[in-house]
């Protein structure tokens, strides 16, 4: 075996794993017949552990085709909190694609997809090969959505998704088209290197390209005005797959900005700073405002999501490494915080329900004090209330915002989260203070996802009294890449 090979299987070994694993699901969804089931949840699990052990074994060093495909400290990071954040989207859907006789194949194998794209963008090291992740990822998720296949809403949820998709990618496609016509280059270091020689038209047409590359990453995250399928998606789509779409995905998007921004255009970040932070803000501004006047669970949660992805794009913003590190912290916050709440979401919705209606929450208190008590800690998270780890992700990026002299933005947007409070206080006063509904959700008695959900609960209250250490964490994979 040539060093080539062997360096190339060393560099991809968990793509390669998790490519491997989807064909053995699809294999075992077509002959395991009643046995599917269980055949793929396990061979799912099995996948994402021998990936996990590959990804944490192997030296965040490597690099392909002169660096277009890249392993570092933040792939692996960022890899191995995907591997976990799956696997609890798995343990999650179980019993809700038991109870409607949607345990499939399809699900697992549309996971198992998704997280190869996710993979791809956390390594890529070039538009070319960031584009192709993407477009995995982002074909997982359309039919993701639409898995229940006798639903109209999640097949109205889906088209909309798919359509308003192929533009937001069409428009990356198109600023990726405009750098590499001003600098010749794909791979984000010669792009860098490029942009730092060039002068007149060339730089302006990169300028421009980066317009284009903002909508295709507000999109991805689900900002303002690049919004409008999220609320759809999220309440459209089945629980599981709502779970899904609103927590693994934002550590593509994270990686997206990231890697296209920060490595390839650092050289222009006066201008895409600019546009991100005017997509950010106003984020902040109509996601909690909208809320309010949500009727669905579901809904709220999503314009709550627009809320969470503009303190996101803040911390990008604020420009420097403070800022960068406060938006990864917020990111794997964020996940935790939502994957909790759709967690209880999931809880209220045993075979033949779906909770969807605030109505589902009232008196929760009084029917299970203990998942009133982990709802109560994930709402109050995301106000930003200490010691809770939605505290922590808005106070560094806050810190960040006013190191970097933007005061106004950071004014904006701790006045803009004292009014969401709002809708989050109405979830806690239905929970406390409101008599049960006589249509008030049954709750699903499986007790892994009860466990699960405690754990996921209390963890978001371990990161806000511990914080230190994955700030830590995601400041030793962030100096990595920028050194």
């Amino acid at each position: 075996m040539s060093n080539e090979l062997v360096q190339f299987l060393s560099v991809v070994a968990p793509e390669a794993i998790v490519g491997t694993g989807i064909c053995v699901v699809l294999l075992a969804g077509l002959f395991a017949g009643d046995r599917a089931r269980d055949a793929t949840y396990l061979l799912s699990m099995v996948t994402l552990v021998a990936a996990a052990w590959v990804t944490g074994s192997a030296a965040p060093n490597g690099s392909l085709t002169g660096g277009a495909f890249v392993v570092d400290s933040l792939s692996v990071v960022l890899k191995m909190f995907a591997y976990a954040a799956v696997a609890a989207v798995l343990v999650y859907a179980r019993a809700y694609l038991v109870g409607r006789r949607m345990d499939r194949s399809e699900f697992h194998l549309l996971v198992l997809f998704a997280l190869l794209g996710i993979m791809v963008m956390v390594s890529a090291g070039s538009f070319l090969v960031m584009y192709l992740g993407l477009e995995t990822l982002s074909l997982a998720l359309y039919a993701m959505v639409a898995v229940e296949r006798d639903a109209p809403m999640g097949a109205e949820a889906a088209i909309k998704y798919f359509v308003l998709g192929a533009i937001a990618s069409g428009c990356l496609l198109y600023g990726i088209s405009l750098i590499y016509g001003a600098t010749g280059a794909l791979n984000f270091t010669d792009v860098a290197a490029a942009l730092q020689t060039t002068t007149g038209a060339r730089p302006l047409a990169a300028a421009v390209g980066i317009g284009f590359l903002v909508v295709g990453i507000a999109f991805k995250f689900g900002a303002v005005p690049f919004h409008t399928w999220l609320p759809d998606v999220y309440q459209g789509a089945p629980a599981c797959t709502t779970l899904f779409v609103a927590t693994v995905p934002k550590i593509a998007a994270f990686s997206l900005a990231l890697r296209m921004l920060g490595d390839g255009l650092d050289v222009l970040a006066s201008d895409w700073r600019f546009l991100l932070g005017a997509v950010a803000i106003v984020s902040v501004v109509v996601g909690n405002l909208i809320a309010i006047a949500q009727t669905s669970i579901r809904r709220m949660l999503a314009y709550s999501t627009v809320g969470h992805v503009g303190f996101i794009l803040l911390g990008f913003a604020s420009g420097g490494a403070e800022g960068i590190n406060a938006a990864l912290f917020y990111t794997l916050v964020y996940i935790v915080m939502t994957m909790a709440a759709f967690g209880l979401v999931i809880l209220l919705s045993p075979a033949g329900q779906e909770a969807d209606a605030f109505d589902d929450l009232r008196g929760l208190n009084q029917r299970s004090p203990w998942f009133a008590f982990l709802m109560l800690l994930v709402m109050v998270s995301m106000i930003g209330v200490p010691p809770l780890a939605g505290f922590w992700a808005k106070w560094w990026v806050l810190s960040a915002l006013l190191d970097a002299g933007q005061l106004s933005l950071a004014i904006v947007a701790v006045l803009f989260s004292v009014v969401g409070a709002f809708y989050y206080l109405r979830v806690i006063w239905l929970m406390y203070f409101e008599p049960p509904a006589m249509t008030g959700a049954r709750m699903a008695p499986e007790l892994d996802l009860r466990l699960l959900l405690s754990v996921n609960a209390l963890l978001v209250l371990g990161l806000g009294v511990f914080p230190g250490n994955l700030l830590r964490l995601c400041a030793r994979a962030l100096g990595a890449v920028s050194g």
